[in-house]
């Protein structure tokens, strides 16, 4: 990466606390981030950019100049940070986006006699909201056992309004699931009292609700009222039922969300349970998208922010606290960057304390185990939803025809990519979607012969040379373990994709040329802005990274790269372990084969006796003798019954 020319001096740059931006020529910014000293944070953009990540790489390349603002504090910088990554939505900002519509249990308290009701979408001031709930069946469900307790209203206000004018109450007044607030049954405050009460029952907080109405049993009882009696114990038993809904997983006076997150090279799947009074009472999960290269601790800290921020934007009025909807404990499985500020800032907006912190054992620690699994469970049903979606691959795939100007839509691609150690064992892989799908039976892999040394350039023309070529009968090994000869390709892809810039594209369409397929189009992918390279254009395609089109050349290019990575470890396997059996006398190919297939590693092979090895098919006493004498590598010779060394 050439020097940057909008490198600020160093002695320029404050060392206070504050927030910067990355800006692009037309000023438009590309990213926010914050710093407890700006000068070191900056600086450590502007060293050797070979320690950056490529993303990292990417926004700097992208941006023209920067610019920050000092604070006084870093908890004024997390909240700058915030407030300008919700203005500008930057490109290179992870931003918490869950897109799903989740059911919530919703109570209007502004109003000046509450309801409660089942919602979903954007949430609105002067409500709270409770949840959110995997089922909206499960929400009407405990509604309606809670409402014989606490028969507040649920009806709209144009019920509401119809009732209060005729002066008759609604179907849930006349069986007892409302107070009737709308014909004065009970006043404007008795009825709010109700609704304090049921708010506080969902927020996690049910014992003062169960001991009351044990104590007006009991009341009931030494007063000979038993049909009061009978009816504090329906509600206790309504109660309960509504408690035993939810799973209690820790102690009562448990008030926690547990965060967990599992992420790959794109994505990052996000799982928050909420526990309230020991309980799980909701959960949420969501996946969003890796733009710039975070570490697990900066990018949980960036989601917490942003996820607790959107609480405070969406809460009522100023008596609405958010002390229900933030809670006293944040359970993580890695700190956050600045797990301190970021705890005293949610504890000022939640109006208690609030701990960030790491579960290590126990039943906090099984829990956060649960909540990973859900992760990685979530960003699989992420990935498997979005490549089974035969809308989606088919848009993915004509959106490639259009980005790419290619006559059809690539309905089968091929891609390319090339695996070494420092120049060692060279090889490479090639795999195979058709209709946006992989084709594993035709995946193959090659083992570069004429390139010596760590060349992309030369190992991407022979590979494509030996696979367009007319007599391209000599592939490397299928996928399989079969030793048979692979088949030829039924046909030739519509799109080619090779995994590089501009050099391995332009190597790719000279070999094509040169073996008579310059008709298949190539592009190459490079990792370095996710930009698609065309040959002989200077300047690549830009695709939208939400676009699915995108989305495919990455999934195909990430597959090329895992099947290389598998041969190449195989390979440098392979050759460390005959390396150590290449020595002994006698032993062929099968006979090595025979030997790992019977004690499954070299080390199994060194601690066995020569009776032991003998007994291998195709290997007898003598060449026993001779593995014994060579694996443990001291002269003499060898018991063959006890698999002693003799002195020489």
């Amino acid at each position: 990466m050439a020097e940057l020319s909008y490198r600020p001096a160093p002695g320029a740059i404050p060392q206070e606390p504050g927030v910067y931006r990355f800006r692009d020529a037309s000023g438009r910014i590309l990213y926010v981030g914050k710093a407890k000293n700006l000068r070191s944070r900056l600086t450590s953009y502007f060293q050797d950019p070979s320690g950056l990540h490529v993303r990292t790489q990417a926004m700097l390349q992208a941006s023209e100049s920067v610019d920050w603002v000092v604070v006084g504090t870093e908890i004024e910088a997390l909240q700058l940070e915030y407030t300008w990554i919700k203005e500008y939505e930057p490109r290179f900002n992870v931003r918490y986006r869950d897109d799903k519509s989740y059911p919530y249990l919703a109570v209007t308290i502004a109003e000046p006699v509450p309801r409660a009701f089942v919602t979903r979408g954007d949430k609105r001031r002067g409500v709270r909201y409770f949840g959110p709930y995997p089922q909206v069946w499960a929400i009407r469900e405990s509604l309606d056992l809670l409402l014989r307790v606490f028969p507040i209203r649920t009806c709209s206000d144009a019920v509401f309004g119809r009732a209060k004018r005729s002066g008759r109450a609604c179907l849930l007044g006349d069986i007892g699931k409302c107070s009737a607030p709308c014909v004065g049954r009970v006043t404007s405050a008795e009825h709010r009292t109700m609704v304090e009460e049921f708010s506080q029952f969902l927020a996690g907080r049910p014992t003062n609700q169960i001991r009351r109405l044990e104590q007006d049993m009991a009341m009931a009882v030494a007063e000979l009222d038993y049909e009061r009696a009978a009816r504090r114990r329906d509600d206790l038993v309504a109660i309960r039922k509504v408690l035993e809904r939810t799973t209690v997983v820790l102690k009562d006076d448990t008030f926690a969300d547990v965060v967990a997150l599992f992420e790959d090279d794109l994505e990052v799947a996000v799982q928050v349970f909420h526990v309230r009074a020991g309980a799980i009472r909701g959960q949420r999960g969501f996946v969003v998208e890796k733009v710039v290269e975070l570490d697990s601790a900066d990018l949980l800290e960036s989601l917490l922010v942003q996820m607790y921020a959107d609480l405070a934007r969406a809460s009522g009025t100023s008596s609405d606290r958010l002390s229900d909807q933030i809670p006293r404990e944040i359970l993580v499985q890695t700190l956050p960057a600045n797990s301190e500020v970021l705890a005293l800032w949610l504890g000022e907006r939640a109006g208690h304390r609030v701990d960030v912190r790491v579960p290590v054992r126990g039943a906090k620690a099984a829990l956060m185990a649960t909540v990973t699994e859900n992760a990685r469970q979530e960003l699989a049903r992420h990935k498997i939803a979005r490549t089974g979606d035969l809308t989606k691959r088919g848009q993915a795939l004509a959106q490639l025809q259009l980005n790419l100007g290619l006559a059809q839509a690539p309905l089968r691609i091929e891609c390319i990519d090339v695996s070494n150690l420092q120049g060692t064992d060279v090889v490479a892989s090639l795999v195979v979607f058709e209709d946006g799908l992989p084709r594993k039976s035709e995946y193959r892999r090659f083992i570069i012969k004429d390139v010596v040394g760590q060349d992309d350039v030369r190992s991407i023309a022979e590979v494509v040379t030996r696979r367009f070529r007319p007599e391209a009968d000599d592939l490397a090994a299928p996928s399989g373990e079969s030793a048979r000869r692979p088949p030829r390709f039924a046909y030739q892809p519509q799109l080619l994709v090779i995994d590089g810039g501009r050099p391995q594209v332009a190597a790719g369409a000279a070999a094509l040329a040169r073996v008579g397929a310059e008709a298949v189009p190539v592009i190459g992918l490079a990792k370095r802005m996710e930009e698609v390279w065309l040959p002989g254009s200077d300047v690549p395609v830009i695709m939208s990274r939400s676009s699915e089109g995108l989305y495919l050349l990455q999934r195909i290019r990430d597959e090329a790269h895992r099947f290389a990575i598998a041969f190449h470890r195989q390979r440098r396997s392979n050759r460390m372990v005959a390396s150590a059996l290449d020595d002994v006398p006698g032993l062929g190919p099968k006979r090595r084969t025979a030997l790992l297939s019977h004690f499954g590693s070299v080390a199994a092979i060194r601690s066995a006796t020569a009776d032991e090895l003998a007994h291998v098919p195709g290997v007898g006493p003598a060449l026993a003798q001779q593995i014994m004498q060579v694996l443990v590598g001291e002269p003499g010779g060898i018991n063959v019954s006890t698999g002693e060394i003799l002195d020489p």
